[in-house]
């Protein structure tokens, strides 16, 4: 019995998971949403996102600043304020957000059937 050969897809799929790899988890999007509809402090990010805790949220900060995604700026005053951004390369997945909120949309209603 001869053996198939798979389709060579690594083109496909190498991009995607280094994509992946930055935005993936339950987080990363819905934070860069809250950011980039104006809560820029800490507490204003968790409180729009949902179930998130404080410790997640700053690992998630973290990995997001890392990837040049969003940017940590120290306003000196006092007390000592931290402010988070957008950065101009996440606004490049602004495009990826809105079509999977579309999708969202979209699936939500076929699944509850409105």
């Amino acid at each position: 019995m001869k053996k198939s050969n798979p389709t060579d897809c690594s083109s496909a799929i190498i991009p995607v998971r280094d994509a992946l790899d930055v935005i993936s988890g339950k987080w990363k999007i819905l934070i860069l949403i809250s950011i980039t509809h104006g809560n820029k402090r800490f507490t204003e990010i968790q409180k729009s996102v949902p179930k998130i805790t404080a410790k997640v949220l700053s690992k998630e900060l973290k990995d997001l600043e890392e990837h040049l995604l969003i940017e940590r700026k120290i306003i000196d005053d006092y007390p000592v304020r931290i402010e988070y951004s957008a950065t101009p390369h996440s606004q490049t997945l602004s495009k990826l957000v809105k079509e999977l909120q579309d999708w969202g949309v979209k699936h939500r209603a076929k699944i509850i059937g409105k």
